[in-house]
């Protein structure tokens, strides 16, 4: 299985792909976070991202206020730069959005460590489908989004999923 705390598995990936490697190592945009163990998470990575699919990675804060501080000193330059608070599953959570070199960049902080948080979750268990379907399934998801579906929606729908897609996906079993 392909190692996603690396990106070094871009640089041998499609156009995209490519592209987001080069986006992310020139900005130094993970080395510049390195401290709060970033992985790239989304669609990108598994190859069913869609025109204006974003840049998603997720990290892990230990102080909500120096998280926030370090993002605002890296990035409040670029453009599009916003930043809020949200709660999400009453977790709080900062998320960071701006655009560079063709590329909108979101960041998404929690005090939870990254490999425990949903992004990263359903990326694997959707990499994991992707692996066990044929290439129409990976087709037929990027339809879906193109039309106008979030992705995990778009898994849930395609396996026949009730319920909450975003949580039906974490219990899903390849």
């Amino acid at each position: 299985m392909t190692d996603f705390t690396n990106i070094e598995y871009l640089k041998n990936g499609n156009q995209r792909q490519v592209q987001a490697f080069e986006v992310l190592t020139q900005n130094k945009i993970l080395s510049n976070l390195a401290e709060f163990d970033p992985i790239l998470v989304g669609t990108i990575p598994i190859n069913i991202d869609i025109e204006n699919s974003d840049l998603d990675i997720v990290c892990h804060w230990r102080n909500k206020t120096e998280f926030i501080e370090k993002l605002n000193s890296i990035f409040k330059q670029e453009n599009e730069f916003t930043i809020r608070e949200i709660l999400l599953d009453n977790k709080d959570s900062i998320v960071v959005n701006f655009r560079i070199q063709g590329f909108e960049i979101e960041i998404f902080g929690q005090n939870i460590p990254v490999k425990n948080q949903n992004g990263y979750k359903h990326m694997i268990i959707e990499h994991e489908i992707l692996q066990a379907k044929d290439e129409n399934f990976r087709l037929e998801i990027i339809k879906l989004k193109q039309n106008g579906y979030k992705t995990e929606p778009a898994f849930a729908f395609l396996l026949g999923l009730k319920g909450d897609p975003y949580a039906k996906l974490l219990e899903y079993k390849v």
